[in-house]
This record gives C-alpha cells, structure tokens and sequence, in this order.
C-alpha cells in the first residue's frame, strides 16, 4: 500500500510584490509525524509567487521522501488550490510557469488538493514568516529544517558564476534618453573610460574564466578595459545588446511623452509594449533568459564576465526573482557597476548574489 504524506505549504509577501519568501512541511499522514520542515526567503516577489514556490518546495521535499507516495496538499491560497485542482484557469505566466514546476516534481495523479483556513496551516505560516524575517526557526530539528539555499549551496555542485558589469557612461547616461540596439550607438565619454578602468581592476580581483561583450561601441570599450587587466580574449555576442528602442532612440522619456503621448503610455502600462521599430522589455528578457542557461551549461562551474547594457541587468534581475513584468521599470543598474548571478545548469536554479555593485566587490 502506497505511502500517504501531507504537505502543508504557505508564501508571503511583504509589499505584494516586496521581500518574499515560503515555508513548507511535510508530514506522516497517518502519525502526523513532520519528516521534513522547508523554508527560503526569495527575494522580491509577489505573495502568489511565494505561495507557488512554497508548494514547488514541499512537492520536492515528499518526492524525495517517496516518489510514490500519495500526497494530499493542504494550503490556505484558494488560487493555489483551485488552480491546481484544474477548475480555475492560470493566466499569469509566472503561475503557469511555477504549476508547470510543481507537476513535475511528482506524478499529478499522486496529488490532491484540499483548501484549508489559514489558522489550519500556522506552520507553514510561521515558516513562511521566519523566511522573510531571515532568522531560523527555534527549537527545531536542525536534520528536518533545511533552508534550500544552504543545502543546494553545500550539495557539492558546481553553479556557473556571471558578473554582469554594465558599460560606462556615455553622452546620453546623464538625460537618460534612449540608446538602443538600433541606434546611434554612441562612445564611452572621460568619466565612462575612467570607470572602465575602474571595473576592469575588479574584474582583475575576481579572475573571471571567460569574458563575452555586447557588440555595441560602449560595451566594447568597456570590455577591452577588462581584457587588458585580465588577460582575457573578448568574445562578442549580439545576444547581449541593450533592447532596441526605435524611432525613441536619442530622445530623453519626457521628450518621447511630447513627441509619442499616446505610445509613451502604452509602454509604461506594459513591458510588452514595442516602441515603434523597436523591441518590448519583455522580447528583451526572452533572449537573455534562454543565453544564461546556455552560457551556464556550456561553462559549468567557471566564472563568466558579460559586459552588456541596462534593461538587459534589469531583466536579468527581474526574472531570477520571478518578479511581474512591470517590475523592470523599478530597477537600476549603475554605469560599470557589477551584478553577479549564480546558475546550476542541472536544474536552472539561479541565485542574484549582488546588483549593481559600485567599487569594491565583496
């Protein structure tokens, strides 16, 4: 007779979106011994991601106790539970993307779904909280608590290292209009060669294994800094381009809102939006999400400096913290400033170790 576990999963939000994080346990169904206690802080996120990402960690969890087991998930998030029950419709990416996870992890027809009131699922709820409050919980048994950080961190396998470095300012970085793929693809002015230089002694310290640019003036120059100070041969790659803004290129946002009143709104409504002749935030994040995972499985375990451009790191940023689209336009990336990703190719887990670091890096 097959096994019976019970999961009891929460996720919160401290802003919605805001600092995030998830607890789950796992128990014996029917001693209601807890076998395993599961919590991670994730960044920012929005409560649903939380939620998500919190019964993706107790699926994981039982699967690894018994692959077989019957599993009856209890949680307090009606959208979880109606969701994954199939009688509501998941119509945000991220969630279809999060319930494609959590199917995954153990056969569907293994798992039930049952809403339970939120003082029914305190455990989780706490864990949940613990996570966001970045403490461990006490009195507990440090061989069922696991923070999946810690463990996945002392599992032994190799994570691919990026350091995102920005290029250096330009004509254009102080008004901050539009310089894009397809644009005037201006140079590195006195202060962008000077924090060039300032990077590329950082990137000297850290002795990164291979060096990839954007095949734009600015990144090039940027590049060439660190190739000196490195050693490094530069390899260019168009994957790394900043997002191409159009007929928007050159002007400042204001200028754009006078010129395009109409369009302006639309783009700020929607990272989907193409400026005319241009490409959407959301085209941009395509490209470079499917680049990490290729970068990383092709140099498992090195470390890999991408000199790319702003919206790029702001993506890159975003869709590791599995933040909404529209997140991109509450992010910032600093000239030559270095953002630092770790990727585990066997199963894509990504980890934002810093943003947009100025000076020294730690």
């Amino acid at each position: 007779m097959a096994r019976e576990l019970i999961i009891e999963a929460d996720g919160g939000s401290r802003g919605n979106p805001g600092p995030s994080g998830f607890g789950a346990v796992v128990k014996d169904a029917k001693t209601g011994a807890v076998l395993k206690e599961i919590f991670e802080f994730i960044g920012i996120a929005t409560n649903n991601v939380a939620e998500y990402s919190g019964l993706v960690a107790g699926l994981t969890a039982a699967n690894e106790i018994d692959p077989e087991a019957q599993i009856h998930v209890r949680m307090d998030s009606k959208l979880v539970i109606e969701q994954m029950s199939g009688r509501w419709q998941i119509k945000h990416p991220d969630m279809r993307i999060l319930a494609a996870q959590a199917r995954k992890v153990h056969a569907p027809n293994l798992v039930d779904y049952t809403w339970i009131p939120r003082e029914e699922n305190s455990a989780a709820d706490h864990l949940a909280n613990r996570a966001m409050d970045g403490a461990v919980t006490p009195n507990a048994d440090p061989a069922q608590q696991v923070n999946f950080m810690t463990e996945r961190l002392t599992s032994g396998e190799a994570a691919t290292t990026f350091y995102f470095v920005r290029h250096g300012e330009t004509v254009l970085t102080n008004s901050r209009a539009f310089s894009g793929a397809n644009g005037t693809n201006p140079s590195l002015n006195e202060i962008g060669f000077t924090q060039a230089e300032n990077v590329a002694r950082e990137m000297a310290k850290i002795q990164p294994d291979f060096l990839i640019a954007s095949p734009m003036l600015r990144t090039k120059q940027t590049a060439e800094a660190i190739s000196k100070s490195t050693g490094l041969q530069i390899e260019e790659d168009s994957t790394w381009l900043e997002c191409a803004f159009g007929d928007w290129d050159g002007f400042t946002f204001q200028e754009i809102k006078a010129k395009f009143p109409v369009e302006a709104q639309l783009w700020l409504n929607s990272p989907g939006y193409e400026p005319p002749n241009g490409e959407s935030f959301d085209e941009v994040g395509e490209r470079v999400d499917a680049a990490i995972d290729y970068v990383a499985a092709k140099y498992v375990g090195k470390k890999v400096c991408i000199v790319t451009h702003n919206v790029v790191i702001r993506e890159i940023a975003r869709i590791t913290l599995m933040a909404p689209g529209a997140a991109v336009f509450h992010i910032d990336a600093a000239p030559c400033s270095i953002t630092t990703l770790s990727v585990w190719p066997s199963d894509g887990l990504r980890v934002l170790r810093t943003f947009s670091e100025v000076g020294h890096h730690r």
